[in-house]
């Protein structure tokens, strides 16, 4: 089915996706290891094998390959010895998206929700452009792991080429319906849900237990996430996931959570409540500021102790351009490097009464 304009600033559109791949394309992910033969993949893989990369020489072991005898060093010692390779694999990328109700919102631009599946789906084409493989974990908040609700999470082992990506691409549109069919559905239901005692872990922390099983060793990892839902749960998911694999988070923001909106009464909604904010008073603004710096500021503590990229993206950035300024920053500085002035400046002392 195909969306007007109005409707793809707040509904994930699969043509759109599909459009992204020449701006994905041209996005070359940072290498972390480059593999030195082309002919068998990209980047050299952590185990050892008959690969293209010659190693080291060590003394031979019950259970060698013998045709990877090396007679020079073996006749020199007098002691067998045996070559040892590097393995050459293409790398899997993996994207955590939230679609939590906190994503289903935007002030300006496009709703957080599309802006993240926009990001998932360049990062996709980005990496099959260049011979690696996609895979993803989907969800929501109300991520039950008791109750095995697959409507609101999908894992997608990495898979290569045009099929795998168009796997992600359906699978991002699927997961923005049964959002948004959350979202309008009963605040009570969704509030018993997740006051349910059967619930122990937050949506994101859930998200990432499970992306401890798709994620395999050595997998890039993007975590397209507002990360209000973080908890300390998370950071030990988020560590146990650095140890192994090279992790980059980008954060999705409104406008509206940089900074209080000028003086005045705002009425907000969430599909079936509503209410009414107040930013006339010069406290009420600072008070507005002081949360959303906490929350900012919890966030950068999150990935800076886990040794993770963090990108801070709006809904009224171009995705791929942002993107690129992550992929940019992860090969001149590595892992860890911090893109958030807008954050920064936007939290200056207020003016005015």
């Amino acid at each position: 089915m195909n969306l007007n304009a109005d409707e793809r600033l707040y509904r994930v559109d699969a043509d759109e996706l599909v459009a992204l791949r020449a701006s994905g394309e041209r996005l070359r992910p940072a290498r972390v290891t480059g593999a030195r033969s082309a002919l068998a993949g990209a980047h050299r893989s952590r185990f050892h094998g008959r690969g293209m990369d010659y190693r080291e020489s060590r003394h031979y072991q019950p259970g060698d390959d013998i045709r990877n005898m090396d007679w020079r060093i073996t006749a020199r010692s007098g002691h067998a010895h045996v070559k040892v390779f590097d393995e050459e694999r293409e790398r899997p990328v993996v994207v955590l998206v939230d679609f939590s109700a906190s994503l289903c919102f935007a002030s300006q631009g496009v709703f957080k929700s599309v802006q993240a599946a926009r990001l998932a789906a360049l990062i996709g084409w980005s990496a099959i452009g260049h011979g690696d493989r996609i895979g993803a974990l989907l969800f929501s908040e109300a991520d039950d792991m008791d109750a095995g609700d697959r409507g609101r999470h999908r894992e997608l082992s990495p898979a290569g080429g045009r099929r795998g990506q168009m796997r992600l691409i359906r699978a991002l549109v699927q997961a923005d319906q049964a959002a948004g069919q959350a979202v309008g559905g009963s605040v009570a239901d969704r509030d018993s849900k997740s006051n349910g005692g059967s619930k122990s872990s937050s949506g994101l922390s859930a998200a990432l237990m499970r992306l401890r099983r798709v994620a395999r060793p050595g997998s890039l990892v993007f975590l397209l996430s507002d990360f209000y839902s973080a908890d300390a749960e998370s950071k030990h998911h988020l560590s146990r996931l650095a140890q192994h694999n090279d992790l980059n988070a980008i954060q999705l923001l409104d406008p509206l959570e940089l900074a209080p909106p000028p003086p005045g009464r705002y009425g907000i909604s969430d599909g079936r409540r509503r209410a009414v904010i107040d930013t006339g008073s010069r406290g009420e603004r600072e008070r507005y500021a002081q949360m959303l710096a906490q929350h900012h500021q919890r966030v950068r503590e999150l990935t800076l102790e886990n040794g993770i990229g963090l990108l801070q993206c709006l809904t009224t950035d171009d995705p791929a351009e942002r993107l690129s300024e992550l992929l940019a920053s992860r090969g001149s500085k590595g892992r860890g490097s911090v893109s958030g002035d807008r954050i920064e400046a936007a939290h200056r002392p207020l003016e005015g009464a």
